[in-house]
Order: C-alpha cells, then structure tokens, then sequence
C-alpha cells in the first residue's frame, strides 16, 4: 500500500513538472480547489507591442528553430487570415481575459511579434550552465518591451533541469546607456529534455517514468524534444505575460506559483485525468495527436489555460 501511495505522489509531481516555473511543490498544493481565481497581487502586465527576442544555446537544426518560431508568429495570426480552428491564437487569446480584471487604466492588448534570433552555437558559457549563466544568456536579448527566450539544446545540462524543473521564467534588470535609467526585461528559459528527460519534460510523447502507463502520443512535429519544448514554453509564455516580475497573477508561494497555464496541470483536452492528455485530434496521415493548428500548416499540443472568466481549466478540445 505505501508504495502505491507513494506511486502516486510522484506521478502528481510529475504532471506538475510540465509547467512549474520554479520548484516542485507538494501534493496538497497541486490538487488544491481550482474554484478559486487566481489572486492578483496588483503588478504590472506586459502591455503593449512586446518583442520576443530567441536565444539558441546549442546545436539545434534549421528544422527544429522552425518549429519554434512558427509558434511564436502563430499567437498573433490576424484573423483576416482565417486560421483553421482550434488555433494557436485562440489558445493565446484566454490569456487577454486576465487584462480585463486589472484595475489599472492601460491598454488591454498585449501584442508579441518575433524580433531577433541570437546564435550561440559554440557553447560560448560551456554545457553545465548555473541559473546566473541562463539570465547571462538571456541579457543578450533586447532590454525594453521584451521577451527574451533563451532555449538549450539536448547536450546541455541546466541547474535543476529535469530535477524539478523543464523551463523557467523569471525577470531581470539593467542599466540603459546615456540614459541612466533601469529597464526591467522578462526572459524564459526551456531546454531540450529528449536525450535528458523525456520522460518528464516531453509528457505525453513520451512514455512517463512514474504512474500510470499508456503508450505515447506521436508528436505532432515529429520531434519529441522540440513539441516537449513547445508544450513548456507556451506554459511559461502565459506564466511570463500574467506574472512577469512575480507579483501578477498567481497562487501559492511566489517562489513556486501555480500561474495561468500551471493551474492546469496534465490537462490538454476535455476528460483529462493524471496518466491522460484528454480528447485530443488526430492526424488522419501521421496520426499525431494535437490541439491547436499554426502557421505554415504547423500542429501543435498546447497546455489547457485557467480561465478567470468561468473559474475553470480552458481547453480547445
């Protein structure tokens, strides 16, 4: 009996590892009553035209970088565009409900475009990299009205990657030139877990180290690591535009908050339950399972959203 208990425990910590932005929590704190809205502790958004600025650590293929910026210029799809439906920019778009239960007199948009991509495909801070390496990394980026996203490849090890941990997001600061004044930067971290952690961090597309078994869904990029990454980055994306500097939208321990997508934890289609992603499409051709459609004919898995307008976990599906 203890040790189906204790079965269980970690496949709960194991859902949960999907999404957290920082440390694992215990179990009481993951199953906790959903009814209640996620508190707003009265900071600052991210308001406004935000560029998104990719940071590559790594060897990642032209195949694998194409992936990821389809998704980002997928959040933005106009809607003269007709994007087949569900789509990527629907799924962003429960994020915007959050905006209009802020009290403060700004622009409820939050527009993202993709702006630069930086190189670092010699490893320039090595292939063990500190917490301290990851905001070095991601200071490459732009420093105003910015996103920074810093993504290492499968042979890198991160602090407490694949530990408690796929991805982060976080904040940083630095001082503008002439100007003498403070720009405050939001920057996300996720790594490749295929050869590391797939286990964890590529769920479902991944048979789970703990838990309930059933057989992995085939991803839709046909690229376990890379839609493993996309799954955490869209995670920590909602995280980073609701909860930017730590005093948004969460609950719990600031340190280790349930955010807008990491209230929903395993959750990626109607029915779902600890050892089942939910209802999900399928591709007639590759039999990819997927709940959202992209840009450039891109299928993507994307995590179920909090929605603070019916108090319950959204999902496209």
């Amino acid at each position: 009996m203890a040790s189906s208990f204790q079965s269980l425990l970690k496949f709960f910590l194991l859902i949960s590892i999907f999404y957290l932005s920082s440390a694992a929590r215990n179990l009481n704190e993951l199953v906790q009553d959903q009814s209640q809205l996620l508190h707003y502790h009265n900071g600052p958004l991210l308001y406004g035209k935000i560029s998104v600025n990719l940071i590559w650590y790594g060897n990642f293929k032209p195949s694998q970088k194409a992936i990821i910026t389809d998704f980002f210029t997928s959040l933005s799809s106009p809607s003269s565009s007709k994007p087949n439906q569900p789509s990527v920019s629907a799924w962003w778009k429960t994020t915007e409900k959050y905006y209009h239960l802020t009290s403060k007199k700004k622009s409820t948009q939050l527009s993202l475009s993709l702006n630069k991509q930086i190189l670092d495909e010699n490893y320039s801070l090595g292939k063990s990299l500190t917490n301290k390496n990851i905001i070095q990394l991601a200071s490459k980026g732009e420093h105003k009205d910015s996103i920074n996203v810093v993504l290492t490849s499968s042979d890198v090890s991160v602090e407490r990657f694949c530990m408690d941990r796929c991805g982060t997001h976080g904040s940083s600061s630095s001082l503008v030139p002439r100007k003498g004044k403070v720009a405050k930067f939001a920057y996300i971290w996720v790594g490749n877990s295929e050869t590391q952690c797939p286990g964890l961090c590529a769920w479902p597309f991944h048979q789970p180290i703990y838990g309930p078994q059933s057989a992995p869904l085939v991803a839709p990029n046909n690229d376990v690591g890379l839609d493993g990454m996309v799954i955490n980055l869209a995670s920590l994306l909602a995280g980073t535009a609701t909860n930017p500097f730590g005093n948004g939208y969460f609950q719990g321990p600031s340190e280790a908050p349930l955010e807008a997508a990491s209230a929903c934890p395993g959750v990626y289609g109607k029915g779902a339950y600890p050892g089942y992603a939910g209802d999900l499409l399928v591709d007639s051709t590759t039999g990819a399972s997927f709940n959202a459609h992209g840009d450039n004919g891109r299928k993507y898995l994307l995590p179920a959203l909090y929605d603070p307008s019916t108090l319950s976990c959204s999902t496209l599906v």
